[in-house]
């Protein structure tokens, strides 16, 4: 009869610890993803307002120049956000890497018990069976 893993208990608190880490990592790279798509669309948006129609007026160039000031401003913002969030994917990555080595141990310790719970239950079967054919013969013979 197979004997339970020891271990079981701890390997199931480590599975959900790490499930909990791929969790978190998804949605710091999600996080970083939307923030760098935002600091493309904010760029493509500055490079259209450099090639818009030409400035007639004072008034028009302290408008763009203003514009422009306020894109970059945004950009830079975003910059800051992208690397923020960067560092917290790095930081989300570094815990699901933890998690994983701590239930990767484990996961090979259940594996081995198994191996050596199979090998021990085959071995158990096998002199049973070995027992019934010698008594067989020590009967006379099979039938």
């Amino acid at each position: 009869m197979a004997r339970r893993f020891p271990l079981a208990g701890l390997l199931r608190l480590r599975t959900l610890e790490q499930d909990r880490a791929a969790v978190t990592l998804a949605s710091a790279n999600d996080r970083v993803r939307v923030a760098a798509d935002a600091r493309v669309t904010a760029r493509r948006t500055l490079a259209e307002a450099e090639d818009a129609q030409p400035i007639q007026d004072a008034a028009t160039l302290s408008a763009v120049a203003a514009a422009r000031a306020a894109t970059r401003g945004m950009l830079e913002e975003l910059d800051a956000v992208v690397l923020s969030r960067r560092a917290e994917a790095a930081a989300a990555q570094a815990e699901y890497t933890t998690a994983r080595r701590a239930a990767l141990g484990l996961e090979k310790l259940e594996a081995k018990h198994v191996t050596l719970q199979t090998a021990a239950d085959l071995r158990t079967e096998q002199n049973a069976l070995d027992e019934i054919a010698a008594r067989r013969r020590a009967e006379g013979g099979v039938r």
